[in-house]
């Protein structure tokens, strides 16, 4: 009954009435702790979390106290915070009492992931950005905001009360965001009209995909509002060495490509798959899916783009809540429309567990198997109401170990 009702309720009532207040009041508790140090807000589409943990380290690096919030990680005061988050920014309250803590720790930066629906929802009320980095705005979130133009002013809310912008120059919105941005706006971007550019910038990574050299662009860009130093920040992000379910390769004796990757959106898949299809000399082998309860545009481009650009692309579950068949068919749609033939270069695997075992089976020496959606996470939502525990580096490993 509940949730009938709430359909009913538009989000901006349900805003206005229940979030901000919310937001205002751990503000007073708190006593307005935001205001003791600077923020950096990272938001966008895909890139987020690699971004903000970038500039984290380049400011550690440059002698700064600062803090950091991500989706995956915390630190504060150097100590590892156990935060708990699903893909989200933090409540208000959980929130400030983060930056209470950096208070406490005499942080002078804070960097903040946000997302779309914390920067509707006003849970980083009260915090004045000085920074407000954009990554990208791509398809995603359809389901909460409704339409592609709700989602695209959530994310421009971060610029438009920041002292600076950092915008991602080939991002084909910049034009739209660079109007909206409140104060000076900094480029990104691999052309030679941006601020930070391969040209510009001597710039060396771990992992060279081109998704990855903006994250580190970016980054690069926001550090400099605070005069980090160009040439030790370039070090920082040569060691940088990634993150729990970005990227991550399963090591193995098969003498494959093994990697986990958090991607879930199409902007994310298309990007990954295009970095793993030039360092790869094989078959590329695709283990993704669509979560319910979510954005249901987005599921037959997620499988357009995955039999675009893979051999053998396995449709599984990826946090069904529910709706597994629906959402596979949704894919299975889109991936024949896009070529795939379903028997022979594409697969549907309900169970996931299954799913990445089949994969594994598939692949030949010099193969790459990529697996996408779940990345860092340890749950998996199946029916909606419960989660069971999960993960995609514990699935790999238990199908090596059984080869084994």
């Amino acid at each position: 009954m509940h949730k009938k009702i709430r359909k009913l309720v538009p989000n901006q009532a349900v805003n206005l009435l229940k979030h901000l207040p919310t937001a205002v009041i751990a503000n007073l508790i708190y006593g307005f702790p935001s205001r003791k140090m600077k923020f950096i807000g990272v938001t966008g589409t895909d890139g987020k979390t690699t971004t903000t943990n970038m500039i984290y380290r380049i400011l550690k690096d440059a002698g700064f106290n600062v803090a950091m919030v991500s989706t995956i990680n915390a630190e504060i005061g150097g100590k590892k915070i156990e935060t708990g988050f699903h893909v989200t920014n933090p409540d208000p309250f959980m929130l400030q009492e983060l930056i209470t803590e950096a208070n406490r720790n005499n942080t002078e930066i804070f960097v903040l992931e946000v997302t779309s629906h914390g920067l509707d929802q006003y849970r980083d009320w009260g915090i004045n950005f000085e920074v407000g980095v954009i990554t990208n705005i791509t398809h995603e979130h359809l389901d909460y905001h409704h339409t592609f133009k709700n989602y695209f002013n959530a994310k421009a809310r971060l610029i438009k009360s920041s002292h600076f912008a950092i915008l991602n120059r080939d991002e084909k919105h910049f034009e739209e965001l660079s109007a909206l941005a409140k104060g000076k706006v900094i480029t990104f971007g691999m052309t030679d009209d941006s601020d930070f550019n391969p040209e510009a910038v001597d710039l060396k990574l771990k992992t060279d995909a081109k998704y990855y050299r903006y994250n580190a662009f970016a980054a690069l860009a926001a550090s400099s509002v605070f005069g980090a130093d160009k040439d030790k920040a370039l070090k920082t992000l040569a060691g940088f060495a990634g993150l729990e379910g970005r990227m991550e390769e399963v090591i193995n004796d098969l003498g494959l490509k093994i990697v986990v990757d958090f991607a879930h959106t199409p902007n994310a898949l298309e990007n990954v798959l295009e970095a793993l299809q030039e360092k790869n000399d094989g078959k590329l082998i695709t283990v993704f899916g669509s979560a319910g309860a979510r954005d249901e545009e987005k599921r037959p481009l997620m499988g357009s783009i995955a039999a675009q650009n893979s051999d053998i692309a396995i449709i599984t579950a990826e946090d069904p809540r529910g709706e597994l068949e629906k959402i596979n068919a949704a894919i299975l749609e889109g991936a024949e429309k896009a070529g795939g033939v379903l028997g022979k270069n594409l697969f549907v695997e309900n169970d996931r567990q299954t799913a990445i075992k089949i994969a594994i089976s598939l692949a030949k020496k010099g193969d790459t198997v990529g697996i996408f959606g779940k990345g860092h996470e340890k749950t998996m939502a199946l029916d909606g109401k419960n989660e069971t525990l999960w993960s995609d580096i514990d699935a790999v490993r238990k199908v090596l170990d059984e080869k084994k």
